[in-house]
């Protein structure tokens, strides 16, 4: 199955870091997170994927195409402008990168790269976020329910300590950044069936209009 990874955004967030490179390419132990997102989807066996440039594309397709060559050992004949391989230890990764614009928005972005995606079911993520999602039973709830998108969400933690007191001021609990119980947020890791293109408006540069029936959590 396909992985689809938006890194096109500028990273305003990071701007120290994204001045230079596209936030998906910032470094966590001397690799990218694209990469890092990109381990985890190999973990189950998912090794294709089409990532979703833009602000500073040429940093991410310089990458890859360097990849190869950067993660063996070699000998260079510089005489003869030859190279030979000795041992390889680059990943079995197939990327298709795909210039989706500087200021698309993120729908824009999901149906310039759909015709890579071949008409078939695909995974989704963003470019910047690390977890330890089970891909398998996210695969398999997907398959279970007929829906044409499923979502994953958590359920963010308070930005602060939550303190329980009685009416004289007496503490009674504190609880340190506890998990919101109301609210759920998008976990960033979808799968999406090829009919998702019927919901993404003409110009494609809005956001994905949602209905009841059609995207299940």
């Amino acid at each position: 199955m396909k992985v689809v990874i938006f890194a096109g955004g500028l990273g305003t967030r990071i701007s120290e870091e994204s001045h230079l490179k596209p936030k998906p390419m910032i470094e966590i132990g001397n690799k990218p997170i694209l990469w890092h997102i990109m381990k985890i989807y190999a973990t189950y066996g998912h090794n294709d994927f089409i990532i979703c440039c833009g602000y500073k594309a040429s940093v991410i397709k310089e990458y890859f195409l360097n990849y190869y060559q950067l993660n063996a050992d070699l000998t260079v004949d510089l005489a003869h402008n030859a190279i030979e391989v000795h041992q390889k230890h680059a990943e079995p990764f197939k990327v298709t990168m795909i210039d989706t614009g500087l200021n698309t928005m993120t729908a824009g972005r999901l149906k310039r790269v759909l015709p890579y995606t071949r008409n078939e079911p695909f995974m989704l993520t963003y470019g910047d976020g690390v977890c330890d999602v089970d891909l398998d039973e996210l695969l398999k709830f997907h398959q279970s329910h007929g829906k044409i998108c499923t979502m994953t969400t958590i359920q963010p933690s308070s930005r602060f300590g939550v303190v329980q007191m009685e009416e004289d001021g007496l503490v009674k609990q504190f609880e340190e950044k506890p998990a919101d119980s109301g609210t759920w947020i998008n976990g960033g890791f979808f799968i999406l069936q090829p009919e998702i293109r019927n919901f993404l408006n003409d110009e494609g540069l809005d956001e994905v209009m949602w209905d009841d029936n059609r995207c299940l959590i």
